[in-house]
C-alpha cells in the first residue's frame, strides 16, 4: 500500500507542465456523482477554455443508447484545487445545447440571476448531515454487526473511541474542502452514532449549491479511500434514532438590515403557503424522517418558532434579540438537491406574490 500511496502522491510539477482536470457531474438518480479525468497540456483556471467533453448518458440513466452523448459544461469561475490539478463541477446539456431534465442548476440559475434576487444578496448556510456505513454490510460505522450501540445522548459532538466513529474521515474531508477553496464553516458529530455533519456557508446565491455538491463529491472520494460507504439516506436506521437532514439557513439583505425580523416573518408566512410544494422537492424518503419526533416537525404541518428545533422553521434567539438576521428551514432532507432547495426558498421569499 505504501508504494501505491507514493504513486498517488507523486508531484507531477517536478517533471511536466501537464495537469489533470477532473470533470464532475450529477448522475441520473439526482444523488449519484460521476467523474472522469483528462490531461491538459498546461494549467488552466478559466472553465470556458477547458476542452468540451462528452460522456455516455445511457450508462448514467440520463439518455438512451441511440442518442447517448451528454456534454458536461464547467460552471465555476475558478475550479477547485487539487494540488496543481483541478476539480471542475459541471452541469449537463444535450449535444444541441439543451439542458437535460436532471440539470437542476439550469432553472436555479434563472432565479438567482433575477435582478430582484441579485439585489437581495441571498446568503445560504447548509448543514449537511450524513451517515458513515461499514462497507459490505451497510450498517453504521462503529455499530456492532447485527446489533445496536447504546442509546443516543453521548454521541452528539462526542469525543472518544466509543462515541466518535470515523473522525479520521471527517477531519480529512474538512481539510480537503478548505484546501480546495470550499467555504466549509465547521463540522460536528451528530446525535446518532456514525452520523456527522459539515456546514457550507455563508455562500451567496447559486454558489451555495455548487459548493455543497463539490463537498459531497470530495467526501465520497475520501470514504472510498477509507473503505467506508457514504449514505445520505434521511433515515438510515429505523427506530429511536435521529434522521439526517440538510437544514438550510437563509437571509437576505433586507433581513440583515435593521428591523429585518419583520421581513423574516413575512418570508416565513410565504413559505407556509407553499409547504406541500416544497416538501415534495425537499428530498426522497423525507416522510421517514419528518415524523414530529427526533427534533423534527410533522411532514404534513408547517410550523415555526424561536429556538424550536421541533418546528419546520426555526428563528434563533440571537435573531429575535437583534431584530434582524436569518432563519433556518429544517425541512430539507440530507439527500435534497441544494440547487432546488435554495432557489425555491429565494423564489418564494423574494419573487412570489401570494
Amino acid at each position: 500500500m505504501s508504494l501505491i500511496n507514493d504513486l498517488i502522491n507523486l508531484n507531477l510539477s517536478e517533471n511536466t507542465e501537464k495537469i489533470i482536470a477532473e470533470y464532475i457531474w450529477i448522475g441520473g438518480s439526482g444523488m449519484d456523482m460521476r467523474s472522469k479525468a483528462r490531461t491538459l497540456p498546461a494549467p488552466e483556471m478559466d472553465p470556458s477554455k477547458l476542452p468540451k467533453w462528452n460522456y455516455d448518458g445511457s450508462s448514467t440513466e440520463q439518455a438512451t443508447g441511440d442518442n447517448s452523448e451528454i456534454s458536461p459544461q464547467a460552471v465555476f469561475r475558478d475550479p477547485f484545487r487539487r494540488g496543481k490539478n483541478i476539480l471542475v463541477m459541471c452541469d449537463m446539456y444535450t449535444p444541441s445545447g439543451d439542458p437535460i431534465p436532471t440539470n437542476k442548476r439550469f432553472n436555479a440559475a434563472k432565479i438567482f440571476s433575477n435582478p430582484e434576487v441579485v439585489a437581495e444578496e441571498p446568503w445560504f448556510g447548509i448543514e449537511q448531515e450524513y451517515t458513515l456505513l461499514q462497507n459490505g454490510i451497510k450498517w453504521p460505522l462503529g455499530w456492532p454487526v447485527g446489533g445496536y450501540p447504546g442509546p443516543q445522548g453521548p454521541y452528539y459532538c462526542g469525543v472518544g473511541a466509543d462515541k466518535a466513529f470515523g473522525r479520521e474521515i471527517v477531519d480529512a474531508h474538512y481539510k480537503a474542502c478548505l484546501y480546495a477553496g470550499i467555504n466549509v464553516s465547521g463540522i460536528n458529530g451528530e446525535v446518532m452514532p456514525g452520523q456527522w455533519e459539515f456546514q457550507v456557508g455563508p455562500v451567496c446565491g447559486i454558489s451555495s449549491g455548487d459548493q455543497v455538491w463539490m463537498a459531497r463529491y470530495i467526501l465520497e472520494r475520501i470514504t472510498e479511500m477509507a473503505g467506508a460507504v457514504l449514505s445520505f439516506d434521511p433515515k438510515p436506521v429505523s427506530g429511536d434514532w435521529n434522521g439526517a437532514g440538510a437544514h438550510t439557513n437563509y437571509s437576505t439583505k433586507s433581513m440583515r438590515n435593521d428591523d429585518g425580523i419583520q421581513v423574516i416573518k413575512k418570508a416565513i408566512e410565504k413559505l407556509s403557503k407553499r409547504h406541500k410544494e416544497h416538501i415534495a422537492a425537499y428530498g426522497k424518503g423525507n416522510e421517514r424522517r419528518l415524523t414530529g419526533l427526533h427534533e423534527t416537525a410533522d411532514i404534513n404541518t408547517f410550523s415555526w418558532g424561536v429556538a424550536n428545533r421541533g418546528a419546520s422553521v426555526r428563528v434563533g434567539r440571537d435573531t429575535e434579540k437583534a431584530g434582524k438576521g436569518y432563519f433556518e428551514d429544517r425541512r430539507p432532507s440530507s439527500n435534497m438537491d441544494p440547487y432546488t432547495v435554495t432557489s425555491m426558498i429565494a423564489e418564494t421569499t423574494i419573487l412570489w406574490k401570494p
